[in-house]
């Protein structure tokens, strides 16, 4: 199980710096064979004119969970590339959200995970399927 650095300075993503996570404040939790858990805080800057979550900041969060999960059997060698991702949002997210990504399938290059999004009633917001490629990070 990798769970995330708890230096101030930086935020470690499951052994990866990422300035845009960091930008919309997502927190990394579990990373664990073929799952991935984050957390996502309600704040006013991720806001849509309504004053729900933006979509766009729901589809980055998990796009990253996903991406975790799908890396999550081999972190420190593997990266991802998106291939294909399907959102379908249910209800408005307006608290902290709960991103959670199980890879269901994965071969030689290519990874099959999903994933949904709960609010902090337990409600599922916003669900997504996706497809990433499998990519040997380069040697530190």
């Amino acid at each position: 199980m990798t769970t995330p650095s708890t230096t101030r300075d930086a935020v470690s993503y499951f052994g990866l710096e990422i300035p845009f996570m960091e930008h919309i404040g997502l927190r990394p939790l579990l990373m664990d064979n073929d799952q991935c858990r984050t957390l996502l805080a309600m704040r006013p800057d991720l806001v849509n004119s309504r004053g729900d979550i933006h979509g766009g900041t729901l589809m980055s969060a998990l796009d990253f969970t996903l991406s975790g999960a799908a890396r999550a059997h081999d972190p420190q060698r593997l990266g991802v590339i998106t291939v294909d991702m399907t959102t379908h949002f249910y209800e408005p997210a307006r608290s902290d959200l709960t991103v959670v990504g199980r890879c269901t399938r994965r071969g030689k290059s290519l990874a099959f995970c999903e994933g949904e999004i709960v609010d902090a009633a337990g409600t599922v917001v916003a669900v997504a399927r996706a497809v990433f490629k499998l990519v040997a990070r380069p040697a530190a």
